[in-house]
């Protein structure tokens, strides 16, 4: 959906900050983080608190219409350089086609912004491209599940913290590709840490947040690459007790993507750590996990085991299992990895 040369959301926050405005934002996609950033930005930092009181609208979609929206846009600001019109839930909106004759010739004291949640856009309606021609279109897309770790990395980074790259693979694995989601755990994290401490640990997850450090998915991946039959039933009997934080889809998805990762690893001629990790998607940091299952489980092994997961994953859903019990179906999942 997004072109090569679009704009990335740090480049729209700088030129907000730079003063440097497009008269109209339509901003778009399925990771409400980042258009809820832009937005928030812009509704508390273009303007002053008094100008804010005559020149500051924030619309909701189900609220208003277009033509409401084009009115107000056409007004001059009072006692301030501009005015900003924020419309939030604009995927709420219809007859986007009336936004054609105000884009002819969008007035310059007035930044429009639509922010357009979890949907797709047609990019070959005219009004869309008018939107190209004359301001902003940026697409807000999910960041892959593999990517989560470092972003989470770079989000401390900003915030003079660290954590190493099993902590945040904790996190990710628990937490998932909601960005939302994932800043508000790491918020918590950073404010219930001690003050002078610079650094997220596994600890300090498994406190605040209540990942265990040693049963979760991080560690049964671990331990079945060892093929540690001990550790391995430690894990999934912590997860049958504690179903509720441990949920088998997790797990399942988790097991497929890493088995399904090393039948690509087992292809892969140049096994050098650089190459794996392009390869594969994944921080270096993991490629020993890999190196040592590809030791245990052949590639007709591992084909089996995708094969396994994947009936597990219709029986806890039902198909064939009609009263699957999670615990016992993951019992059994393992089994079949190990032996």
């Amino acid at each position: 959906m997004a072109k090569s040369n679009s704009p990335s959301y740090l480049s729209i926050i700088n030129k907000l900050n730079k003063r440097e405005f497009a008269p109209i934002y339509f901003i778009v996609g399925e990771e409400t983080y980042f258009i809820d950033k832009i937005s928030d930005f812009a509704e508390k930092n273009i303007l002053t608190d008094e100008e804010k009181a005559f020149n500051l609208y924030v619309f909701y979609g189900k609220d208003t219409t277009i033509e409401s929206i084009v009115n107000t846009a056409k007004q001059f600001p009072m006692g301030a350089p501009m005015q900003v019109i924020i419309v939030k839930e604009a995927q709420m909106l219809d007859n986007y086609d009336k936004l054609h004759f105000y884009l002819e010739n969008p007035i310059p004291t007035t930044l429009l912004m639509f922010c357009y949640k979890s949907e797709k856009l047609d990019k070959r309606l005219k009004w869309v491209h008018d939107i190209e021609k004359k301001g902003i279109l940026f697409v807000s897309e999910k960041i892959n599940d593999n990517k989560i770790p470092q972003w989470i990395i770079d989000y401390l980074s900003e915030k003079q913290v660290s954590i190493d790259e099993k902590a945040a693979q904790m996190l990710a694995d628990f937490l998932g590709n909601d960005l939302s989601k994932v800043v508000n755990e790491l918020e918590k994290l950073l404010i219930t840490k001690p003050p002078h401490v610079k650094k997220i640990t596994s600890e300090l997850i498994e406190k605040n947040i209540g990942i265990s450090k040693d049963f979760n998915n991080f560690e049964l991946i671990k331990a079945l690459s060892a093929k540690d039959v001990l550790k391995s039933n430690q894990i999934i009997r912590y997860f049958a007790d504690n179903q509720k934080s441990n949920p088998l889809v997790l797990t399942l998805s988790m097991l497929f993507n890493f088995f399904s990762n090393l039948m690509v690893y087992h292809s892969l001629q140049d096994k050098r750590t650089e190459n794996v990790a392009k390869t594969l998607g994944i921080n270096p940091y993991f490629v020993k996990d890999y190196i040592s299952a590809a030791q245990k489980f052949s590639s007709a092994k591992t084909a089996d085991i995708i094969t396994a997961i994947r009936n597990c994953d219709a029986q806890s859903k039902g198909f064939n299992n009609a009263s699957a019990d999670p615990g016992d179906l993951l019992t059994e999942l393992i089994y079949k990895i190990l032996h």
